[in-house]
């Protein structure tokens, strides 16, 4: 079985630290495939960053079906180009959001969620909404940690990350925390262990859910809104993404 794990922005370190998270998280003879697209923003930090991130995503599943992949996980929280994917895939695509709102409901009743950037909350927000979690998310919160500054000052970037856990924590006794970036993956072990609840790391709960979807045979609907995009020519930069 072959997963491609796509970290939707090109900072090639954050997506090895995500291809060793979600290696450790499957069987023995599964592969784990890590990219970044070649084209996008080095980190995904607000609506603007998104959409132009959804561009590379695409072309990245798009090489994935010719290359015989089984399933895909999309490695930031906030899930871009995850519906577009799913058009493009016949096999499981999984957003970390997603995958890590199911894994902590079944850890408890309640989660909070820590993410980089306040900006960022009310993306976080509306994924709870469409994903249909608001009954179990009782916090958003952010530590005000650039998602690059995760990788360029990792200690103090965990400092921050755990003294905001901790406050969540005492505020609302959540029974399970979701970090909210792909980047803060290869802390979420510590964290587990420093703070006494679950941690959920969407990297690791999306490449388990998707190599248990291969194994049971759950792929992509293709008919209705998941069908293949529709023959369309495209214009411009994009001409390339032209459907025949």
């Amino acid at each position: 079985m072959k997963i491609k794990v796509i970290n939707p922005n090109t900072t090639l370190s954050m997506t090895r630290s995500i291809g060793e998270a979600a290696r450790a998280a499957v069987s023995e003879g599964t592969v784990i495939e890590a990219v970044s697209p070649s084209m996008g923003p080095v980190s995904i930090e607000g609506h603007y960053d998104e959409a132009l991130a959804s561009v590379g995503v695409i072309d990245e599943v798009r090489k994935g079906e010719a290359d015989g992949v089984d399933a895909y996980v999309l490695a930031c929280f906030g899930d871009p180009g995850l519906m577009a994917a799913r058009e493009l895939a016949t096999g499981p695509v999984i957003g970390i959001a997603q995958a890590a709102f199911h894994a902590a409901s079944f850890a408890g009743r309640s989660f909070a969620i820590v993410t980089t950037l306040g900006r960022t909350l009310g993306r976080a927000r509306d994924l709870v909404l469409e994903y249909g979690f608001e009954r179990q998310c009782v916090a958003y919160r952010a530590c005000e940690v650039p998602v690059l500054g995760l990788e360029s000052d990792e200690e103090g970037s965990y400092r921050a990350l755990e003294a905001e856990c901790l406050d969540v924590l005492e505020s609302t006794h959540a029974d399970a925390i979701v970090l909210g970036c792909a980047g803060m993956a290869k802390m979420c072990a510590r964290l587990s262990d420093r703070l006494g609840v679950p941690v959920v790391d969407g990297v690791a709960a999306g490449a388990a859910f998707a190599e248990s979807l291969v194994r049971i045979g759950v792929g992509t609907c293709k008919t209705g809104e998941f069908a293949a995009p529709l023959p369309k020519q495209v214009d411009g930069l994009l001409e390339s993404f032209s459907v025949s």
